[in-house]
């Protein structure tokens, strides 16, 4: 009977640092309550504790079309490559696995002096959208580089943002544009 409590009581544990975690990343509510097995009560009173504030209002974005525009796309694939990657090599659980992505996403976007354009919560949609098959990578045909694309892309026409960029890609340097060279 006592490892019954025990397991609970650490399990409880995980739950709540796996939260706190991830409300440090800047999550969602709805992000915390799809991913642990906490109330909703527990969650707002340890996001306010945590965050300082209430967690936003509103519904989470629910369009793939955002993560298929120029620049985040871009940023999209260096997560979702980076995310692959990590669960390819490791046994960690889906979202152990997306929040240490993020981290390094978000690493390696601020060492190169970029603004972040994804958030964890958008990452972790992501992630949900690949799975569910309303995203996947395709291969770029130029680069070989693997980007996030509509599931029905033909990898042999398909060239990515970064070889071919629209028209306009690059003029806002200053407001964390990508500099082409």
């Amino acid at each position: 009977m006592a490892t019954t409590s025990t397991k609970s009581v650490l399990n409880d544990s995980r739950q709540v640092e796996r939260a706190v975690a991830l409300i440090q990343l800047g999550a969602r509510l709805q992000v915390l309550e799809s991913e642990t097995s906490l109330s909703y009560e527990r969650l707002l009173r340890l996001y306010k504790e945590v965050a300082g504030r209430s967690p936003s209002k509103g519904q989470l974005p629910f369009s793939t079309d955002w993560f298929l525009t120029w620049q985040p796309n871009i940023h999209a694939s260096v997560f979702l490559n980076i995310y692959e990657y990590i669960n390819k090599v490791s046994a960690l659980d889906d979202i152990d696995a997306i929040m240490k992505a993020y981290r390094l996403y978000t690493e390696q976007v601020t060492s190169c002096g970029m603004e972040v354009l994804l958030t964890i919560t958008r990452a972790w949609r992501l992630v949900k959208f690949v799975d569910n098959q309303m995203l996947a990578m395709t291969k770029c045909s130029k680069c070989g580089g693997h980007f996030v694309s509509e599931p029905y892309e033909n990898a042999r026409h398909f060239e990515c943002g970064l070889c071919s960029p629209p028209a306009r890609a690059g003029k806002g340097v200053t407001s964390g544009g990508i500099m082409l060279h």
